[in-house]
């Protein structure tokens, strides 16, 4: 029989003889033909015995007076010896009576065979048997910490409102529309988000944003949109940030997250896109009295001249982001500098388009050229033909500003507030001021 451990090779021939012939025929004519043949050591009868190749499988059938069939015989020699034992077969021209022929079809390499069953057997046993959910150290450890800022949690005000556990003590917040909004941003590490619960403002709601600044971040579907509208006549928010289109902030990832964030709307802007009036200049004032204990500032200062007192002056401060990570985010740096140069003859103008969403262009000499909304600034400035040095206007320095007044060699941009800058070139100087 053969032996499955030792089995290397497997000789597979094919017969025909002219005649009836049957299986104990074919057997005998191949120990009787080939004794002697190749010596002793290669004896079919006796390596048989001792195990070397298998049991001979003969299948034959007869018809029309001839016969045919297939004969197998597995070896545990190397391929030269098992080659030479089949050539032998070859050699045996008659099976009893009848004249015969022997061709060798094939020789089976077993141990190729096993291996493509190991290979597809080890496909199949991937595929069905092992979990794919299993963790590696770090989603181990980074699952927990998620389940952990899960539980942090907290609800504030009458209302109950659903918040992360940074929202009172932090001086900037995100306005998110539900419960499992915070949750996520909470997954993320950030924890001063609070929910609003729906397109009804809560009084809770809007007293936190006359004393934080806020950046409403929403769905980005018609809901979205909604109470978006609704803060902005309500609550005093300084930013916009939407998800993308059709996207829930609940489902978000963490880099959407950020880049949304990083991307947000200073409120002047999306005032002046949906035709709501902004806050007078009494109402801003009264705002930006009660966030001056609360508000994180890097002031800059200005060098005042004798004529007019430090009080007139407009105070030049940048704010802190307003997203608070349990990991350090990647924060730019933003250096604003003033030269003693620059002296105090700005200030009027910046009084003057207080409220106004207006912009004044600038010669070398400092010298009005015109005045814009500020809607068009960009398209004003894209159009300069290097006449413009410099523009004050009452509207947030955005990145994109930034870059315009960079490519068309301006000196300074003297704005409202300063946006998300993530480069800042250093030929331009930008200041910002609030009355």
């Amino acid at each position: 029989m053969q032996n499955v451990d030792t089995t290397k090779y497997v000789i597979h021939a094919e017969i025909s003889a002219d005649g009836i012939v049957e299986r104990p025929d074919v057997v005998g004519a191949i120990f009787g033909q080939t004794e002697g043949l190749l010596g002793s050591d290669l004896d079919l009868r006796d390596l048989q015995k001792t195990g070397r190749i298998g049991r001979i499988d003969v299948q034959i059938a007869s018809s029309g007076g001839k016969s045919s069939g297939t004969i197998s015989i597995p070896s545990s020699f190397d391929k030269v010896e098992t080659a030479i034992l089949a050539s032998a077969l070859e050699t045996i021209d008659r099976v009893g009576p009848c004249i015969a022929r022997i061709k060798i079809s094939n020789i089976e390499d077993v141990r190729a065979s096993k291996r493509r069953y190991v290979v597809e057997r080890a496909k199949q046993i991937i595929m069905e048997m092992f979990d794919e959910n299993i963790l590696d150290t770090q989603g181990i450890t980074e699952q927990i910490k998620q389940s952990v800022r899960v539980e942090e949690i907290t609800h504030i005000g009458p209302d109950r409102l659903p918040a992360g556990p940074n929202v009172l003590d932090s001086d900037a917040i995100l306005v998110v529309e539900g419960r499992a909004d915070v949750l996520n941003l909470l997954r993320y590490g950030i924890k001063n988000a609070v929910a609003v619960g729906g397109t009804n403002v809560p009084p809770t709601i809007a007293e936190l944003c006359s004393k934080k600044v806020v950046t409403a971040f929403t769905d980005g579907d018609r809901g979205g949109e909604l109470i978006v509208k609704e803060l902005l006549q309500v609550a005093d928010i300084d930013y916009v940030a939407r998800a993308p289109e059709g996207k829930c902030v609940e489902d978000m990832s963490q880099k959407e997250i950020v880049r949304a964030l990083r991307q947000k709307i200073p409120v002047e802007q999306v005032l002046d896109y949906y035709k709501i009036k902004p806050l007078s200049k009494k109402q801003r004032r009264d705002v930006t009295t009660r966030r001056k204990s609360l508000i994180r500032e890097r002031p800059v200062r200005i060098s005042r001249g004798s004529e007019r007192s430090v009080e007139a002056a407009p105070q030049i401060h940048v704010h802190e982001p307003e997203v608070e990570f349990e990991a350090e985010p990647e924060t730019v740096a933003i250096e604003e500098e003033a030269s003693e140069e620059a002296g105090e003859w700005f200030v009027p103008h910046l009084e003057a388009l207080n409220g106004t969403l207006s912009a004044r262009l600038f010669d070398r000499n400092q010298n009005m050229i015109r005045e814009v909304a500020v809607r068009d600034l960009a398209k004003e400035l894209k159009e300069s033909n290097g006449d413009v040095a410099g523009a004050i206007f009452d509207g947030v320095v955005t990145q994109r500003i930034l870059d315009i007044a960079a490519d068309k060699n301006l000196e300074y941009l003297i704005g409202a507030k300063l946006g998300n800058i993530v480069k800042s070139p250093l030929c331009v100087k930008v200041m910002t001021g609030e009355a």
